[in-house]
């Protein structure tokens, strides 16, 4: 497709940079420099989306982020499911598509890198337009951080659209001087394609930016990854602007309608022309830049239509004196055309806002309307600051001031130019002098204006005759909400701003309502009869623009977002054939097979290794806190159930750990390493939260005590060695360490030279067989390791994981948190009644073993299960009945907590919680599960020696 109306000189779009692109399957082709909304309209494509209610056509209504008219799927590698043509950067390649109606989720999900960065600056700058730059360089220039962020991808704001001049020279040389000054000062950054967001609590700013710096000065920015950026000022000046709004008449909507100051925008700096004839609808000074602007450019406007009873005599003369006639006292009353607009309507307003004739028909092509501008103070709102409406700027303007926070140029009502600049700088100065820096009021240059006339506030324009329907005089686009919407929400009774919003969802869609929420406020006042500030305005809300949630995790997410943690000794798992599980966040070896063995078969062959010669697990899973200092022992005391300060330098001891309400949390063993110093193991899965647990009661309830806890979990690698034959093999590769029964009893730590690394060895088992945790860093985990099964090979060492540990634990009766206990299970519900200090004046839960409820003797208590059919295996979950299994209503007992098949027992075996579980062995009752029932005894949890001979060889 060619590009029709694309001006033969001007704009600051690189000519000599042609991108192919492809919209709707039709290419195209627009300049490097251009918007995809630029390049469709300089290919002339009048309809880009359909509405969201209605599937009306619309075209290109604005130029930035608040276009609420042309959104767009983007396709090929990036895909997008909605943005804004205005906002996305043309691109070689791109692939784009009108939005019908609502947007869809790209079939290929967005998979660019994101990250997230945190900054701390004395000044931050939100918006880059000529107020915000003056402001960044008065800031600057005093020696202040000051960082400038703006959603464009380049500084100067609504200048780069203008022809306006500054001390003689052009808007676009003065920004080009700005830029370069601020890139000479070494303590501001300049943050352009940046969205800020949201406001929050003491200055914490949050901005999206588009990234193009990685892939290289010529990338586009949506084939880029984003940034979140995490903003802590000291003070922030709100430098945004403001936003143009229209004006609510019949067929408001159609392509051809387009904002004033968006067609300036076109014009000058893509070199655009929005069309060939052109109407301009005002109710204020700009329509006229706009008419002159396009006259310049050479798009003749047929007319200006002035809401005002009379012209502003200097912008009327110029218009008249480069063709363009001036209608005072007149509105736009509806438009003509199907898809695209042919004409519209102009009739006369009397003095009471009433038409006086039925009016008279006019080409065009393209409407300019300008009902004013409004203030953006979205950041402002998120600052909790109050708005007031200003007759005399027509809008919602701060009421006082916001916490940390000064409001300068447009974002204040200002409307000049070199008001702007003058207030942006003195903001600047402001903002730096409050942060604690010398920073003189300056001086700013003069801008040539026209002295400006007051704008006229016109919200409705009503068809002339009687009867008037509404649906076609739209106020949200985006929303396809007309004022046929808000007249029926007051007919309903509804007076307030944030009660009409909800009912109409005015304001609610991807643009936030900010081209139509005081048009919003305005109609709604009209409607009620009332002056605009009686109404008052919703409280804006972050984000101040849509931001994907992929911008949001950033790299948080896939692996990243739970990231896969491995031990030391992943890869020597791996190389010996080691299937895993997901254990939290670990990767377990679950067991090894050989040849052509199922789960089963490896975990037999597993469990009699373990119980008849020796064998070695990874066990670096194990969470492993350091807690240490004055009060340590006395914190421990208070956490676990037993006593912990009696345990002597060189000891070990289990403990278990209660919620406050007597529910078990946790367990694991503490290793006392000095007298002011522990080292506690807690279960895989709770290492973060058990930390988090001591860290909660230190921080909140304790700050006297004297600890400090820090994980050491990855910094040690711990190897389980057990079995009959562990001693031998241990000894033949810690020669130094004495590991006789007597020299090295059972809960006892020794410091060794174990294959000659330094380690630290515990005599602990958690299968019940003779056994040591080698306790090494993990960079030696490898070695160690190996030289263990060295020296086992002629004891047939064999490794085996997680699900042979399960088994090998509960034939003891051990129960593990989270399998045997599911937050309602108390250390006396589990048989532990022995690891519940009677001496200790307090811990935590200990108050709740005194509770009714805590010391029922029908409590669900852990039982062991044999299968009458002792090949039979209950499933996991089964529930336990009396009786027949299938009568109803059968009265769940219990459940199965864990089953498993035994090589020491030669037969099948579970665990359960039971109601009155010990008060029932010996009883045979049903494990019911998917269809089928097991009949079980009913036996003590302790099914393999029960005498605990095996523990110390």
């Amino acid at each position: 497709m060619s590009a029709p109306w694309r001006l033969a000189q001007g704009g600051r779009i690189d000519r000599d940079r042609r991108l192919a692109f492809t919209f709707d399957d039709r290419a195209c082709e627009g300049l490097r420099g251009d918007t995809l909304a630029s390049a469709l309209l300089a290919a002339g494509v009048r309809v880009v989306s359909r509405s969201i209610r209605f599937g009306r056509p619309r075209g290109v209504y604005a130029a930035g982020i608040e276009e609420p008219n042309a959104l767009v799927e983007l396709g090929g590698a990036t895909p997008e499911s909605m943005a804004t043509a205005t906002t996305v950067e043309l691109y070689d390649g791109l692939v784009a598509r009108g939005l019908p109606g609502r947007g869809r989720l790209a079939a290929n999900a967005d998979r660019r890198a994101g990250d997230r960065m945190h900054r701390h600056c004395d000044v931050l700058v939100v918006g880059g337009g000529p107020a915000g730059m003056a402001a960044a360089l008065a800031a600057g220039r005093s020696g202040a951080r000051v960082i400038l962020a703006d959603d464009g991808s380049e500084l100067g704001g609504s200048l780069l659209g203008s022809r306006e001049e500054i001390d003689g020279a052009s808007a676009a040389d003065w920004v080009a001087e700005a830029t370069a000054a601020l890139g000479d000062l070494p303590e501001v950054d300049v943050l352009t394609r940046t969205t800020v967001l949201g406001r929050y609590d003491a200055n914490d700013v949050i901005a999206l930016e588009r990234r193009t710096d990685h892939l290289g000065a010529d990338a586009p920015a949506h084939l880029a990854g984003q940034r979140l950026w995490d903003i802590r000022a000291a003070q922030i000046v709100l430098a945004a602007g403001a936003h143009e709004r229209s004006i609510a008449f019949a067929g408001n909507d159609r392509p051809g309608v387009m904002l004033a100051g968006a067609a300036r925008t076109y014009v000058n700096r893509y070199a655009v022309a929005p069309g060939r004839l052109a109407v301009v609808f005002t109710t204020h000074d700009g329509g006229y830049a706009a008419a002159l602007d396009l006259a310049h450019a050479g798009v003749a406007p047929a007319a200006v239509v002035d809401a005002r009873p009379a012209a502003p005599d200097a912008w009327a003369r110029r218009c008249r004196d480069a063709g363009i006639d001036v209608l005072a006292g007149h509105v736009v009353t509806r438009t003509h055309g199907g898809d695209a607009l042919d004409g519209v309507t102009v009739a006369r307003l009397d003095a009471g806002r009433r038409l006086t004739s039925g009016g008279r028909d006019m080409a065009c092509d393209t409407l300019l309307v300008s009902g004013g501008w409004s203030p953006t103070l979205d950041l402002f709102s998120h600052a909790l600051g109050a708005l007031r409406f200003d007759d005399a700027v027509g809008a919602f303007v701060p009421a006082g001031a916001a916490s940390g926070m000064e409001v300068a140029g447009g974002a204040r009502g200002l409307t000049g130019l070199g008001a702007c600049l003058l207030d942006g700088a003195h903001a600047g100065a402001r903002a730096a002098r409050t942060a604690g820096f010398d920073a003189p009021l300056p001086s700013v240059p003069a801008a040539d204006e026209a002295p400006a006339s007051p704008p006229a506030a016109l919200w409705v324009v009503p068809e002339p005759g009687d009867g008037e329907p509404w649906t076609t005089h739209f106020v949200d686009l985006a929303r396809d909400t007309t004022v046929a919407d808000v007249r029926r929400a007051t007919g309903a009774g509804m007076c307030s701003s944030e009660h009409v919003k909800r009912y109409t969802t005015l304001g609610t869609a991807h643009d936030q309502g900010k081209t139509s929420g005081t048009l919003a406020m305005g109609v709604l006042a009209d409607a009620l009869g009332v002056a605009p500030g009686d109404v008052g305005a919703p409280r804006h809300r972050p984000p101040y623009a849509p931001v994907s949630f992929a911008a949001i995790a950033g790299r948080d997410r896939g692996r990243l977002h739970d990231p896969i943690r491995v031990t030391a000794l992943h890869k020597w798992h791996e190389a010996h054939g080691a299937e895993f599980e997901d254990v939290g966040q670990w990767k377990r070896a679950r067991h090894y097979p050989r040849d052509a063995e199922d789960m089963e078969a490896a975990v037999l062959r597993e469990c009699r290794a373990v119980r008849t010669g020796v064998a070695l697990m990874d066990a670096s899973t194990l969470g492993k806190i350091d807690v240490h200092g004055p009060d340590a022992a006395e914190f421990l005391d208070r956490m676990y159930t037993n006593l912990m300060s009696t345990l002597k330098v060189g000891a070990i001891r289990y403990g278990v750990m209660c919620r406050a309400d007597g529910m078990v949390f946790d367990d694991g063993t503490a290793i006392r390493l000095a007298e002011d110093r522990y080292l506690v193991t807690t279960t895989t899965g709770n290492a973060a939260a058990v930390l988090d647990w001591f860290e909660e009661w230190l921080q909140t309830e304790w700050p006297d005590l004297r600890v400090h806890c820090t994980s050491v979990t990855d910094e040690w690698a711990t190897i389980a060695l057990a079995g009959p034959r562990s001693r031998a093999v241990l000894g033949s590769v810690a020669p130094g360490l004495a590991v006789g029964r007597d020299e090295f009893p059972f809960m006892a730590w020794r410091t060794a030279t174990v294959a000659g690394v330094p380690a630290r060895v515990c005599r602990i088992s958690f299968s019940g067989e003779l056994a040591y945790e080698i306790n090494v860093r993990a960079w030696y985990a490898t070695g160690v390791w190996e030289a263990l099964v060295a020296a086992g090979q002629g004891d047939g060492i064999t490794p085996y994981g997680t699900e042979t540990m399960h088994v090998l634990r509960a034939e003891k009766g051990y129960p593990i948190i989270g399998q045997e206990t599911d937050g309602t299970v108390t250390p006396q519900d589990l048989g532990m009644d022995w690891i519940v200090s009677k001496k200790k004046a307090d811990f935590v839960g200990m108050r709740s073993f005194t509770r009714p409820d805590t010391s029922r003797t029908d409590r669900k208590q852990l039982v062991g299960l044999l299968p009458v059919d002792p090949q039979a295996l209950p499933a996991e979950g089964s529930q336990l009945v009396d009786g027949e299994p299938r009568q109803i209503p059968a009265i769940m007992l219990g459940h199965v907590t864990s089953s498993y098949r035994s090589a020491a027992l030669g037969r099948t075996f579970a665990l359960a919680l039971l109601q009155a579980g010990r008060e029932r062995i010996g009883q045979t009752l049903h494990a019911c599960a998917r269809g089928t029932a097991v009949p079980v005894t009913v036996t003590e949890p302790v099914l393999y020696d029960p005498e605990g001979s095996r523990r110390d060889g």
